[in-house]
């Protein structure tokens, strides 16, 4: 798996059920960009284990979100959120160019004040 962003949204929702040397070696590869000799070197091992070891750990946590799908749950919910945002807006403009209602209008901004605090919560 290359450095890439689907291994830190995985890291974000599985790493804590990896092994703490685990955990490290994903970190330092790709958090602080060190290469696979200089984690081996850091830690004293060779740069097959430190490969070995990240290869296992992204095997892991794939086959756990194979299994469990919380990452892709997550996304999903993101996208619904987030369209759930632009029809408030949709609604908001239509209201305002087709007879003005208050409640409307206000029902609008609160759906869209509770999607933006669960996307960014």
């Amino acid at each position: 798996m290359a450095k890439n962003y689907d291994t830190a949204i995985l890291m974000d929702f599985y790493g804590e059920m990896l092994t703490e040397k685990q955990r490290s070696f994903l970190e330092y590869y790709y958090n602080d960009d060190l290469s696979l000799s200089e984690i081996a070197e850091n830690e004293g091992i060779t740069r097959q284990g430190v490969r070995d070891a990240i290869k296992r750990a992204e095997t892991q946590m794939i086959e756990m979100e194979e299994r469990l799908g919380v990452a892709k749950k997550f996304s999903e919910m993101n996208e619904g959120l987030k369209e759930i945002i632009e029809y408030s807006n949709k609604i908001t403009e239509y209201n305002l160019h087709h007879g003005l209602s208050k409640e409307i209008n206000d029902y609008s901004v609160g759906i869209k004040a509770a999607a933006i605090t669960l996307l960014e919560g």
